[in-house]
């Protein structure tokens, strides 16, 4: 018994200088710089999807100022773009670049089409070379009918998106966050030691 309690004495005199309060502040503070961390994520995560609405409205480089929205929000925690019970989903809808497009669909199809109406009369007017326009007609019809195209749904992906943050990421928030709990657990642990070798050591008097 003796021996056990000179080991023990031994060992609570090596441990006993660090103070388990240090840990607990650490944590605490890390804690408090990974907060502030993560809330500057997300506003420079919102600051760039502004950015990329505000590109595509001025028929700018979209797909830079997405590549660097990407990268940003992949890259970093706490960067979802659709918080919120009422968040638009997907977070990330280019207006004008739909605009744009469903635009450039009606053009290509208004000019498919007139040159199969074009290509009809053309081709009636072989087919029929003694009729007249009346008796024309039906045949125009049927290669109208036969030829027009529609205008195609313009795909989602071309216009919409969206961009999943990691769980965890090195930066300064992701860092501080294991920080303040890895000195969390050494405050757990030091202080539980502190009770159990004063215990012990009683029981030991």
């Amino acid at each position: 018994m003796q021996i056990h309690k000179r080991t023990l004495h031994h060992i609570w005199v090596k441990i006993r200088p660090i103070n388990y309060w240090v840990f607990l502040i650490i944590a605490i503070s890390a804690g408090l710089i990974a907060v502030f961390a993560l809330r500057e994520n997300n506003i420079r995560a919102m600051e760039l999807r502004s950015h990329v609405l505000q590109v595509d409205e001025q028929n700018g480089d979209t797909e830079a100022a997405l590549r660097e929205l990407r990268e940003y929000v992949h890259g970093h925690m706490n960067t979802n773009l659709a918080s919120g019970p009422n968040a638009i989903r997907p977070p990330i809808q280019l207006k004008y670049t739909y605009e744009r497009l469903l635009r450039d669909e009606k053009a290509r199809v208004s000019k498919i089409n007139e040159k199969v109406y074009t290509d009809a009369q053309a081709v009636c007017e072989a087919a029929i070379p003694r009729g007249t326009i009346a008796s024309r007609i039906p045949c125009v019809e049927d290669y109208v009918a036969k030829n027009t195209v529609k205008e195609k749904s313009i795909p989602d992906a071309l216009y919409k998106f969206d961009f999943t943050p990691p769980k965890w990421s090195p930066d300064l928030a992701g860092w501080s966050i294991v920080v303040s709990m890895a000195a969390f657990i050494l405050f757990l642990v030091r202080f539980g030691l502190d009770h159990w070798f004063r215990h012990t050591l009683k029981q030991h008097a």
